[in-house]
């Protein structure tokens, strides 16, 4: 089966604060040499889709770095392969606002295609998911849209796509609300769609007056459409703020969780290799339940935190439930709980500094503390 898998870089960012304001949600450091599109990507290409397009906004450089011409991913071919679909508008004068409103801007991209199918995602979902098994589900069913799905508790006043179905799993009622409360079955941001459906779509927006994907095409094709939902029941997270970025980075340090991410019968998650040396550890240095990278110098001690490439911990600093970028430097007898430390930080000796795990503290990329 053809698929064409598209990607939203930026839809979600004003969701991550001052994690998203030098960069897209996309290229969000994870996990101690990931980045946030990876999980997407690794999940398309391992799912046998390869020509992926990427759909871009703005705070795009540091992605176009990371996923360069797609080789890490198998991406960089002669037919298909990675593409990057940057922001353009047909005269108005701001840019998408909306994923409905990239998804019409991209029309040319899409029409162009032959694939019959279109997987689309965003990246603020971290999961290890089969792609194909969506895929033929929605073929079985006939389905002109499927949506991933999975079951969450709902505690607070965020809004979310609520979805409800019948014995069968076709969708009959989509609502999207921050009332909802206790145990649901919410939308993850992928779907399936077929990709002349997704046409006839985008091109009668205007008659049918559609402008929002969920808000339309879900709440009010729920009863025109058949619409059938894929429940994801593996790990996955949902990374729509700060606090949960820093809640699911430090799941990771539990290795049954980061098994089933990382290593899902065989699939792997991929990104940009780089060459660095080995990790050094100093005589007197403490490290427990951590996830170290490679490049990284520690002579202090380490917490249940985790630290990207390059990061140097002098003696007597002491670091706990924090995620430190690459490239940070934390001075001698310094004190990290609860931080969150962006890319070449500065921290210089004797500096103490502390979040909470609901509100973790963070130090901009680039500042000296």
């Amino acid at each position: 089966m053809k698929t064409l898998g598209i990607v939203f870089g930026n839809l979600h960012d004003s969701d991550l604060g001052e994690l998203t304001s030098i960069r897209s949600i996309a290229s969000i450091p994870f996990g101690g040499r990931f980045r946030l599109i990876d999980f997407v990507l690794s999940n398309m290409v391992n799912s046998g889709i390869t020509k992926v397009g990427v759909i871009t906004k703005n705070n795009y450089q540091s992605l176009m770095d990371h996923v360069g011409s797609g080789k890490h991913w198998d991406l960089s071919r002669k037919n298909g392969g990675l593409i990057m679909l940057p922001p353009y508008n047909d005269g108005d004068t701001s840019l998408y606002r909306s994923r409905f409103e990239a998804i019409k801007n991209i029309m040319p991209f899409i029409s162009t295609s032959d694939e019959e199918y279109v997987v689309m995602s965003d990246c603020d979902s971290v999961c290890n998911i089969n792609l194909a098994d969506v895929v033929q589900r929605h073929i079985d069913n006939h389905a002109d849209i499927t949506i991933v799905t999975r079951k969450k508790e709902l505690v607070n006043k965020k809004s979310r796509t609520v979805i409800e179905t019948d014995k069968d799993g076709r969708v009959i009622n989509v609502v999207n609300t921050d009332k909802a409360r206790g145990e649901n079955t919410v939308f993850t941001n992928i779907l399936v769609m077929n990709r002349k459906f997704l046409l006839h779509i985008l091109e009668n927006a205007t008659e049918l007056n559609y402008n929002s994907f969920s808000g339309d095409v879900l709440v009010r094709g729920a009863k025109d459409y058949r619409i059938f939902t894929y429940m994801q029941n593996g790990y996955f997270a949902n990374i729509d703020s700060i606090a949960n970025y820093y809640k699911h980075s430090l799941e990771l340090l539990d290795k049954d969780i980061r098994d089933e991410l990382f290593y899902s019968d065989g699939a792997n998650i991929y990104t940009k290799v780089r060459d660095s040396a080995p990790c050094k550890i100093g005589n007197d240095a403490i490290i427990s339940n951590s996830l170290i990278a490679d490049g990284c110098v520690i002579e202090g001690e380490v917490r249940n935190s985790i630290l990207f490439r390059g990061v140097k911990v002098a003696k007597g600093t002491k670091i706990t439930n924090s995620i430190v970028f690459q490239d940070t430097e934390i001075g001698q007898n310094s004190v990290l709980n609860c931080v969150i430390a962006d890319k070449r930080v500065t921290v210089l000796e004797g500096r103490m500094l502390s979040g909470h795990e609901t509100h973790p503290y963070y130090i901009a990329k680039h500042a000296v503390i």
